[in-house]
């Protein structure tokens, strides 16, 4: 009687079926190190921090509300209007005529506008179109801060020295003190400790002129911004009031009288 034989064929088969039998292969897992896709990462220097938030600080639309410390002058309540359309306004009581008139300004149809507010002595509103910028003497400045100052902040090549100091007291985000990175050049901003959040708004300044502080969470701003008053001829006024004329003194050192109108024939 012949013993059975495998042939090769059947070989693998009964291999085949064994392996069947036994534990089944593991399955593969993802590796441990893979990595998730994360958001922008915030550069660690603190110059290049400065620029990111107020580059995106050029892009808000919101009603932000801020209480204003300035030299010889009581605490006033500031509102910055930043529009859809990217018109924006600036709301400041007692801005001219050294506190005794409310201002805003606007910028509105590609124009700076100085507009005088209903208030107090001066009941009458009405805006002056401005063919620049504000002239020395009535530039509150507080619209830099939103504008002009924004693009030194973000431009490189700005003779800026910036280093993060320790948040002002009441502010949020982050605080940073801008100087000037070289004796010999003017700082084409002021001097001074600026405060963001990530998201770009502006939490407190503290410079030469006063300090600006956030007095709660910003609104969103609207489509557009509203001119106070009509258009009207004239100079923008004076963040200080000019002197009242003094008598003019005779020789005898006694004031002069003051002339008379002369009878109507």
């Amino acid at each position: 009687m012949r013993r059975a034989t495998l042939t090769p064929l059947a070989l693998i088969v009964a291999s085949m079926a064994l392996s069947a039998c036994g534990d089944t292969v593991p399955q593969a897992t993802p590796s441990a190190t893979a990595t998730t896709v994360a958001g922008p990462v915030e550069a660690t220097e603190p110059r290049a921090q400065l620029a990111g938030r107020a580059a995106a600080a050029k892009d808000l639309k919101q009603v932000a509300t801020y209480t204003f410390t300035s030299p010889k002058r009581p605490v006033r309540r500031v509102t910055i209007t930043r529009a859809v359309d990217r018109t924006w306004r600036i709301d400041l009581p007692g801005g001219a005529y050294s506190g005794q008139v409310d201002i805003a300004l606007v910028w509105t149809a590609g124009a700076l506008h100085q507009c005088a507010l209903p208030a107090g002595n001066h009941p009458f509103a009405g805006c002056v179109r401005l063919p620049g910028p504000l002239p020395t003497k009535a530039d509150v400045k507080l619209e830099h801060l939103v504008t002009d100052w924004l693009g030194v902040l973000t431009d490189r090549r700005a003779a800026l020295a910036v280093a993060e100091v320790d948040t002002l007291p009441g502010a949020a985000g982050r605080c940073y003190s801008v100087e000037s990175s070289a004796a010999s050049l003017k700082l084409p901003m002021d001097a001074g400790i600026y405060c963001f959040e990530a998201d770009g708004t502006l939490t407190a300044a503290r410079v030469g002129f006063g300090t600006l502080m956030l007095s709660g969470p910003p609104a969103p701003g609207p489509q557009t911004v509203q001119m106070p008053g009509p258009i009207v001829p004239g100079q923008p006024l004076p963040i200080n009031a000019p002197p009242s004329p003094s008598p003019s003194v005779s020789p005898s050192g006694t004031p002069s009288p003051t002339p008379k109108a002369s009878p109507k024939a």
